[in-house]
């Protein structure tokens, strides 16, 4: 195998990552119309359709997913696939969603988040070569969705425990609606000291970054428009702040016009806590290994820097410090 270190993705959306035949399966029984007359057209269409002009028509292209991810069974069976997709090559992953997107035929959030915490657990159990975090995402909208954001924060609180429910998130078009509109959700969780990742510094302006750092996040969701502003670096480098990186997925958003001119490299070289993660494997066309295959070929990343980017995701993972020793040992052998 090309990359026979553990391996680790902190940054992937279940709803652009559901497995294709899975989904042409949930679609068909539901009587909902997907592209193409075929499961493989419906296939060429995702290939074709994977690079966007911006990230506003990248976004849009998750309402077929969540169009689908209406009721128990479609969420349970999608969680539980979408882990057997990885099971092989990943060792630890961090799945997120937004309960509030998938209660539109009257499902709870309550019971969306259990539907997954279902098929989650089941998954584990019958491939425990992986585990699995989920972190749930609140969501930047250009109507008032602050009642259901509150809503997520709440069962955050309620369900969070390192095991199952990991951490808390906000995602959505950035600078849509301003990111300090979205402080007082973050504010019970700061004081609780409970984990969170928050979406900036992709589409939106570098300052975000330090926003989010000020609302309680560890891990920042993307990240890479830090480098466009020194004191911003600076405070990222300094509070220790791990960057999700998603290469491929900023490239298609043309939130960086190319995987060379991408800085997550010099990021990493100036002292950054860089990670490499797929953000939407299926919606993207691609694997952890093809993001690393360019990492290596396109973005200036050495193998060894593929084992540090791993260390990193291990270091900032949303899982009990016990628990992450043994990773980063066996991780650290892979040096060369």
């Amino acid at each position: 195998m090309k990359y026979p270190f553990p391996k680790v993705d902190l940054h992937f959306h279940l709803d652009g990552s559901m497995v294709p035949e899975v989904t042409w399966k949930l679609a068909r029984e539901r009587n909902i119309k997907l592209p193409g007359e075929t499961l493989e057209g419906f296939k060429q269409h995702l290939v074709e359709t994977a690079d966007c002009g911006d990230l506003g028509e990248y976004l849009a292209r998750f309402d077929l997913s969540t169009a689908i991810l209406q009721d128990e069974t479609a969420l349970e069976e999608t969680i539980y696939t979408t882990i057997e997709n990885v099971k092989d090559y990943l060792c630890y992953a961090e799945i997120r969603f937004a309960p509030q997107l998938h209660t539109r035929k009257g499902l709870s959030q309550r019971e969306v988040i259990e539907a997954v915490i279902k098929g989650k657990k089941r998954a584990e159990k019958d491939f425990p070569a992986i585990r699995v975090g989920i972190i749930l995402c609140c969501m930047i909208a250009d109507y008032d969705n602050s009642e259901e954001n509150f809503e997520t924060v709440r069962l955050f609180e309620e369900y969070c425990n390192y095991r199952d429910i990991v951490a808390l998130d906000l995602a959505g078009h950035e600078d849509l609606v301003p990111m300090s509109h979205y402080a007082p959700l973050f504010v019970s969780p700061k004081a609780k000291g409970l984990p969170m990742t928050i979406h900036a510094g992709d589409d939106g302006k570098p300052e975000n970054c330090s926003l989010v750092i000020d609302f309680g996040a560890t891990r920042i969701g993307h990240g890479h428009k830090c480098y466009y502003n020194k004191e911003v670096l600076q405070k990222v480098i300094d509070t220790k702040t791990t960057l999700e990186i998603c290469l491929t997925s900023n490239v298609q958003c043309k939130t960086q016009p190319s995987y060379q001119e991408h800085p997550a490299k010099r990021l990493l070289d100036a002292g950054v806590k860089v990670t490499l993660n797929t953000d939407n494997m299926i919606l993207g066309n691609l694997t952890l290994l093809e993001e690393y295959d360019k990492a290596l070929s396109e973005a200036g990343f050495t193998y060894n820097d593929l084992i540090t980017c791993n260390i990193n995701s291990i270091e900032a993972a949303f899982m009990p410090e016990e628990d992450k020793p043994p990773y980063i040992a066996e991780l650290k052998k892979y040096y060369r």
